[in-house]
């Protein structure tokens, strides 16, 4: 999928996608040097002490797991993340509507019809980029890995030295101007953008962290106005063995040096007497949610339950955040014309979400037949799942797993099959899949990051794979612009 295009299929405005897909498939060498990533990341944020003794634990944190990074980027045309980014705004506009909102709420828990002034912070929009363009996977609502992936992004990186020969430029060109160009490929060129304008900030990752600091303390004004905030705790269960540890590392020294007083606690270690959320003895104003707990319904959440529904604590994401974005049963309204036509969504919008959300529909006894008899063509997702977790390929489905999809809880997603890009692995050229992921906050996109992987879903198990800095390869006109302003013609996404 989204290997090198025809010609005839690249359209004049959208060279990039051909060059894209070019560099993904023939540029094979590393960017990144993993061995030195621990360090390198470390010193991005300092220790802030935090009462322990000992030496500085991130570097440690992040070499624990062999494929967190890989050490190639991602090239991405500019045409495909304009319809990425146009296909956020639209769900944003049909999630606002009341009939959407009625809907989804209707299907929720109980704790998630509580009025929220708060966004949700990391919102996780995931696609897949295939012939036809991008397709929406799902949105989840603690997506993690925005901190880290930021981070890694504004580190220096090796630059492919055969970029220009790949698209057929001369090693003097500054303005697309080619030697010997592959058919439309010839004006997107290699380089790095210095100066964003607000509408596509999420191009800067050096200023990720500061635009995240920003989005913790909107959601602070949106909810509590102009009162201090004092402190913030970093939730998830046994967070020390969390995958993405070193993540909550990065935040607690992130929110540390703004003068945010941060921890880093299991639930079990909050407490709350009516009045104050509190950890080993400190107030918290704010809960930065790693859960997926999504309801905060297992006993261990109590405490965290019981000031959430007594306005206590500002959660952060919070419950109707998850039921109005990530439960996958919205992907069925989100795919369905009919039903958003009734719903009052203008033409424009529903154009961009045909184009983008695979067709979705809820999986019940009565179609479960169809389904099995379809089910190549579709891929089965629980509807309160993440991370892929008990998700199936219809293809690979058995009849005694297809019976427990049929007694109900999932949703049916038109298979929409990953890119690949080439990477070079233990000096053997390789295929890996992969997926983009947009962290979004109230509608704007902060952040671009890719994963690669092997098998039937995302995972960092895979030798190579793992998070990827996306480059942004932008088309002819965009070039042109960015030439008369000064700019270069190649995006850190």
């Amino acid at each position: 999928m989204n290997q090198i295009l025809p010609a005839k299929q690249i359209a004049p405005d959208q060279d990039c996608l051909l060059a894209a897909a070019t560099l993904n498939h023939e540029c094979l060498c590393p960017t990144l040097d993993l061995e030195r990533l621990p360090q390198a990341l470390a010193s991005r944020l300092p220790l802030v002490p935090d009462g322990s003794a000992g030496e500085d634990p991130l570097p440690g944190l992040l070499a624990t797991h062999a494929h967190l990074f890989s050490p190639a980027s991602i090239y991405v045309a500019e045409a495909d993340l304009q319809a990425m980014r146009a296909g956020v705004e639209a769900i944003e506009r049909v999630i606002a509507t009341p009939a959407f909102r009625q809907q989804a709420l209707a299907q929720a828990p109980a704790i998630a019809q509580l009025p929220q002034a708060a966004a949700g912070v990391f919102l996780g929009y995931d696609f897949h980029l295939g012939d036809d363009g991008p397709r929406l996977i799902e949105i989840n609502t603690n997506a993690g890995g925005a901190l880290l992936n930021a981070l890694v992004a504004a580190l220096p990186r090796a630059a492919c030295a055969h970029h220009g020969a790949l698209l057929g430029l001369s090693a003097s060109a500054s303005a697309g101007t080619a030697d010997h160009p592959l058919p439309d490929a010839s004006a997107a060129t290699v380089s790095v953008i210095d100066a964003v304008s607000p509408a596509t900030a999420y191009r800067d990752p050096a200023s990720a962290p500061a635009r995240f600091l920003a989005m913790f303390r909107e959601e602070w004004r949106r909810a509590r106005g102009a009162r201090p905030l004092r402190r913030i705790a970093i939730v998830d269960a046994a967070p020390a063995g969390q995958f993405l540890a070193a993540e909550f590392e990065c935040f607690r020294r992130l929110f540390e040096s703004d003068g945010i007083a941060a921890l880093i606690a299991d639930p079990d270690e909050l407490a709350f007497d009516g009045s104050v959320l509190s950890c080993r003895g400190e107030p918290v104003d704010l809960v930065y949610n790693r859960l997926t707990d999504f309801a905060l319904d297992e006993p261990a959440q109590a405490a965290l339950r019981a000031a959430y529904l007594a306005d206590a604590v500002l959660l952060t994401p919070h419950p109707q955040a998850h039921a109005l974005y990530a439960d996958k049963r919205n992907l069925c309204l989100l795919s369905d014309d009919a039903w958003l036509a009734a719903a009052g969504v203008d033409a424009a919008d529903r154009a961009r979400l045909a184009a983008i959300v695979p067709h979705t529909a809820v999986v019940t006894p009565a179609n479960a037949d169809a389904f099995w008899n379809e089910r190549r063509q579709y891929f089965f997702k629980p509807w309160g799942g993440y991370g892929g977790k008990a998700a199936y390929r219809g293809d690979k489905l058995t009849r005694r797993v297809f019976g427990e999809i049929a007694a109900g809880g999932y949703v049916a997603q038109q298979v929409a099959p990953p890119s690949l890009r080439r990477v070079r692995i233990d000096g053997e050229a390789r295929e890996l899949k992969l997926d983009l992921r947009l962290y979004v906050y109230a509608g704007e996109v902060q952040l671009v990051a890719a994963r690669l992987y092997q098998g039937q879903t995302t995972n960092f198990r895979t030798h190579g794979g793992g998070f990827a800095t996306v480059i942004e390869v932008l088309c002819a006109a965009a070039m042109a612009a960015s030439a008369a302003t000064g700019e270069a013609d190649v995006v850190p996404a």
